[in-house]
């Protein structure tokens, strides 16, 4: 008579607990291919800042001129460093570039590159764009003003412009933080976290508003007043205008 060993129950638990982890870590991969792109910051403790404090905030974060009551600057794609291929030698292993990615390519393709490899770049944040738009459009917004998705001006407006309306409206938000002198109005955050806190700080650090308050809210709007000099937010993600 053939005798059974007995796994022990130990050893099965952590069997179980191995192909967990694994399972969970799959996830957490193909999230981090999905529609969102990106984690949204997490919170952190709102304090209230000084005057001084506002001020060393950089100058390319206060509310420029432009094109709307809150417009911030559209991102832009980062210099090329170094030599880059001129358009002569802009052809790809097989095939040809149509006119359009030519454009795209023009002085984006370094030295010793192949310009496919870099077209493909351009196309992928297209793709990933158009993934998030279509299942968050708010999500795709927050992921442009917050950098989340880089060097993506150039790659929008050349390669897929029908995406353009998704730039214009990153224009007008700012990403979560310190936001030096921001134009007085109605905004919106880009999140459901109920983590979501903002003070609008006037002189001498006064606080003229702030929100959303005890207990949090779904939806995060802020007043901004005028005279605010420094809106500060944490766990918000970013803001659009009402």
């Amino acid at each position: 008579m053939r005798t059974r060993t007995r796994r022990p129950a130990r050893s099965l638990r952590r069997r179980g607990a191995i192909g967990g982890t694994v399972a969970l870590a799959a996830l957490l991969a193909l999230a981090g291919c999905g529609s969102h792109g990106g984690t949204r910051a997490d919170a952190k403790p709102t304090h209230g800042i000084s005057d001084a404090q506002a001020a060393a905030v950089p100058d390319d974060q206060a509310s420029p001129a432009p094109e709307g009551p809150s417009a911030g600057p559209k991102a832009s794609d980062p210099p090329v460093k170094g030599p880059v291929l001129p358009d002569a030698k802009l052809t790809p292993a097989t095939g040809s570039f149509t006119a359009k990615e030519k454009k795209y390519l023009h002085g984006r393709v370094p030295q010793n590159m192949d310009p496919a490899a870099v077209l493909q770049a351009g196309q992928e944040i297209c793709q990933r764009l158009q993934r998030t738009a279509a299942h968050d459009k708010d999500a795709a917004t927050g992921a442009l003003i917050t950098g989340e998705i880089p060097s993506a001006d150039a790659a929008v407006t050349q390669l897929c412009p029908s995406l353009e309306p998704l730039l214009n409206a990153a224009a007008k938000g700012f990403a979560d933080g310190t936001r030096k002198n921001p134009a007085p109005g109605t905004y919106r955050s880009l999140t459901s976290a109920g983590t979501c806190t903002w003070q609008a700080m006037g002189a001498g650090g006064k606080v003229l508003a702030s929100g959303p308050g005890p207990g949090g809210a779904k939806r995060v709007t802020a007043k901004v007043p005028a005279g605010t000099r420094a809106f500060v937010s944490t766990g918000c993600y970013a803001w659009l205008p009402e």
